[in-house]
């Protein structure tokens, strides 16, 4: 897994850093010295400065760029300095670095083969003010290959927003990645990322990317001398006349025993059940009564099936709206002690209910909410979660006892003691049916892993 952190933990580590014997200007070097390295620098490079420590980082390469008689120009924003700042500036002068101020009239980057952005650090979080606005849309206009040093110059290193930022074709990160490298906007405008390491330290708690390695424990070898029942049996819940065909996608997912589990059964309202079994290829088959409208309605027997013979459930998923839910939900709340993935509809039907019910559950609850079901489930509006996912999250996982995730770009999960972000996501799975599919998986890796 690899560490990420958040701007206040990355300023007080460099705090840190300094304080152990770590000089300033120390840090500045290596960090200059590791964007250097990032790259295969070919011609002739535009540095374009800000006026605080991100710009030294830029005065630092120009110097390591000198050295190996690559060509490149700094371009000052203003003639401003960081007091580390200042002495790699005139470093840079008397080792003669070509040096420019940026002429707002004249936003040309054509003569230039790379242009590396060193004009905002992850401090910034506000709106890009007009001067500068006038440099990144030159930037971002010329054609030319984008580094960005740490984060894009007017991206939020937290929440990864902004109204107007860098487009870097990489991102050089230093010390750690933060979350704004990965959240909402992030892979919109970063196309590369690549972090380099420089020795300061960060105390506290680590959020973690994950990487496919991360999770090969989980999935042991499977032995010939095995059974089905070794592997768990689970039920995919949900669907209603109108949307069958979400239950369906999440059926399968979990019944193909691409995900582990031994045996996958699908309980659908009695009225469509004709209608999907023709897709069940291995899995059962569980009709529910339902309102004679394709809405199930309470059956504390077919319930208690459920509950007594499998470990896992996922709800929810094309399940409609019907008066009868809430009681549905309730007693499997009340009643049940298996893993619970609550999804789509269920996720509707529990934000209009008491959610003190999932803290006296036994049942291992994961919840599945995309930022609008997570705005009726939490209270909060969209905008406000987007300008910290990671947090609000992780207060709603921990106040009441569930597992997050927390769907996007970039999924936060998260039980708010250990919180992961997950990078995988990409826009062909902006389309409906992606989250069904999401929950039989994880009904097919609940019954298998646990």
């Amino acid at each position: 897994m690899i560490p990420i952190v958040k701007r206040e933990q990355m300023r007080e580590g460099d705090a840190l850093a300094i304080q152990n014997g770590t000089d300033e200007r120390e840090l500045m070097l290596r960090a200059g010295i590791g964007i250097f390295q990032s790259y295969p620098w070919r011609g002739k490079t535009a540095i374009v400065c800000g006026t605080g420590n991100n710009a030294a980082d830029g005065y630092v390469l120009a110097l390591q760029l000198k050295k190996a008689k690559i060509p490149c120009e700094i371009i000052l924003l203003e003639e401003r300095f960081s007091k580390g700042g200042k002495f790699y500036y005139d470093l840079c002068s008397q080792k003669g670095v070509e040096i420019s101020v940026f002429d707002p009239s004249h936003t040309d980057f054509s003569s230039y083969r790379e242009i590396v952005d060193c004009i905002y650090g992850t401090g910034f979080h506000s709106t890009v003010p007009p001067h500068v606005a006038r440099v990144i849309q030159a930037i971002n206009a010329s054609g030319r290959t984008v580094i960005s040093a740490d984060i894009n110059s007017g991206l939020d290193a937290n929440n990864g927003l902004s109204d107007l930022c860098v487009h870097s074709h990489l991102t050089v990160s230093i010390g750690d990645y933060k979350t704004g490298h990965f959240l909402n906007r992030a892979k919109d405008v970063i196309a590369s990322l690549h972090n380099v390491d420089i020795g300061i330290p960060i105390e506290g708690k680590h959020i973690y990317l994950t990487e496919a390695s991360d999770f090969a424990d989980y999935f042991a070898k499977r032995n010939a001398f095995s059974h089905k029942g070794i592997y768990g049996y689970v039920t995919v819940m949900g669907g209603c006349t109108e949307y069958a065909g979400a239950v369906k996608l999440a059926n399968l997912s979990a019944a193909a025993l691409r995900t582990g589990c031994g045996v996958a059964q699908l309980a659908v309202p009695k009225s469509i059940s004709q209608s999907v079994a023709p897709y069940l290829l291995e899995s059962t088959l569980l009709p529910i009564p339902d309102d004679g409208k394709g809405y199930m309605i309470f059956d504390r027997k077919r319930l208690d099936e459920i509950l007594k013979t499998k470990k896992a459930l996922a709800v929810g998923m094309g399940w409609g709206s019907c008066e009868e839910y809430q009681k549905i939900l309730a007693y499997v709340l009340k009643n049940g002690d298996i893993s619970l993935i609550i999804d789509a509809d269920w996720l509707n039907t529990l934000s209009k209910m008491d959610l003190d019910l999932l803290k006296s559950t036994a049942c291992k609850v994961a919840l599945t909410p995309h930022l609008k079901e997570f705005e009726r489930l939490s209270g909060d509006p969209i905008a406000k979660i987007q300008q910290d996912p990671v947090f609000y999250a992780e207060e709603f996982a921990r106040k009441y006892g569930v597992v997050l995730l927390l769907k996007g770009s970039c999924t936060v999960v998260t039980d708010g003691k250990n919180t992961y972000l997950v990078n995988r996501g990409c826009p062909g799975m902006a389309t409906a049916g992606s989250g069904d599919v999401l929950s039989g998986i994880l009904a097919g890796l609940h019954g298998y892993c646990e």
